[in-house]
Parts: structure tokens; sequence; C-alpha cells
């Protein structure tokens, strides 16, 4: 990864850490991570979220690092959604 890239995925740890501090006053922990990911789905680009994914975890407070484990699952679940069917008619 060049140093760029590096400073960018940095950048990124950071904004999804600061998202984390502002829910972590939710009193359930279930709607912290929730908001999160809302949060990151809503107003972060696609290519943002895939260079989050492209760095891992490493950097990210617990409620974050949920939040993005949330992501992935339902991106994964999507992709496999979308090549397993197709159109019935």
């Amino acid at each position: 990864m060049s140093s760029d890239q590096h400073s960018s995925a940095d950048h990124l740890v950071q904004m999804a850490n600061d998202i984390g501090n502002f829910f972590r006053a939710e009193p359930v922990r279930e709607d912290a991570i929730a908001g999160i990911a809302n949060h990151i789905s809503k107003f972060w680009t696609k290519r943002m979220r895939q260079k989050m994914a492209a760095h891992g975890e490493a950097g990210l407070d617990e409620l974050p690092r949920e939040a993005l484990r949330r992501l992935l699952a339902q991106t994964a679940a999507a992709v496999a959604k979308e090549s397993a069917g197709g159109d019935a008619g």
C-alpha cells in the first residue's frame, strides 16, 4: 500500500472511530452498531466503504469494528443473492 493509500485508510479509520464515539452514547449496544452501520452506508461513498473494507479492522474501536463486519456481511449477502438468482420471467 502506498503512503497516500495508507494515510487515506488511516483517515477513514479515524472517521469511523469518530462516528463510533458519537453513537457510543446509545444505551443499547445493538442500536449503536446499527446507527454506525447506517451512517456509513448512507453517507460514505462506495469507494470509501471499499477502501475501509480493504484496509480491514486495524485501528477500529469495538463499535465501528462490529458495524464494519455487519456492512461486509450485508454486502456479501447482497452479492450472493444477485449471483444466485435470476428473473423468473
